[in-house]
């Protein structure tokens, strides 16, 4: 019997094999159907490992779940290579601002994220089970994007708590998930939020996914992510009227650094 079992099994693991080769859309839905598997238990063993260690909702959590999430590469055949970690030793809270290309984006995030930092994410991430925990307990800023009123009352205690607690902020700029190669319009929060904390802006910047991951053709493979951390951008003595240029210069920057990155003319 045990042995009947142990031939369905192996051909029905030769079977994935083939469809996967043959298949671009088989490939790609097993993958992302892994990853998500994957993000859901892992996310439920840290928060057991996050409520044992830490007690409750707390940044430092953020160190266990990097921890995790680290070895994801592995899985899946990404590589990264990083560049300007050095950036990230400012005196003081920072804003941190990257681009945001996928679901893959959390690999990347754990594979740089400093120490004390916290990420700003949509409010409906809350209810994705374990996953929604996890994030809870890493000290996760939710925000309703659906109400800019919310938002703006949101991004006011973000910079309050910087101030009090002295850590960063991630936040990605672009609003959504954007994996075409190239960067969306900033939403300026962000750098409303850098000019009234008087915080640095330190940039951060990863390499197009799209010759490896494209969710339009099924394209899952593995690949390399180029990371680059760049020099903070001081907001001391800048206000309201400054956020504009502010915005619109460090979305010249990293937009150029992408396609240095990705290897695309600008």
């Amino acid at each position: 019997m045990e042995l009947g079992w142990l031939l369905w099994g192996t051909a029905v693991l030769l079977l994935l094999h083939v469809l996967m080769e043959l298949s671009p859309s088989v490939n790609f839905a097993l993958r992302i159907g892994f990853y998500c598997l994957l993000c859901l238990v892992s996310s439920a063993l840290a928060a057991a490992a996050c409520l044992l260690v830490n007690g409750g909702r707390t940044v430092k959590n953020m160190r266990i779940i990097r921890a995790i999430v680290k070895t994801f590469k592995y899985f899946f055949g990404l590589r990264f290579e990083v560049k300007g970690l050095e950036n990230f030793k400012v005196e003081g809270p920072a804003l941190i601002v990257s681009n945001h290309q996928s679901v893959l984006d959390m690999m990347g995030l754990m594979e740089v994220l400093p120490d004390d930092c916290v990420q700003v994410g949509k409010k409906e991430l809350m209810y994705m089970g374990s996953v929604g925990l996890i994030m809870y307990l890493g000290g996760v800023i939710f925000i309703n994007r659906k109400s800019t009123s919310s938002a703006k009352v949101v991004m006011s205690d973000v910079a309050k708590t910087m101030a009090a607690e002295n850590v960063k902020v991630w936040v990605y700029p672009e609003g959504t998930r954007n994996c075409t190669g190239d960067l969306l319009p900033f939403k300026k929060g962000a750098f409303h939020l850098a000019v009234q904390a008087q915080v640095p802006v330190i940039p951060v910047v990863y390499s197009s996914f799209t010759t490896f991951y494209n969710p339009k053709t099924k394209l899952f493979t593995s690949g390399k992510i180029k990371v680059e951390v760049l020099p903070p951008i001081e907001t001391k003595g800048l206000t309201l009227d400054d956020v504009t240029d502010l915005t619109d210069r460090c979305f010249s920057t990293m937009r150029e650094t992408l396609f240095r990155l990705s290897g695309h003319p600008s």
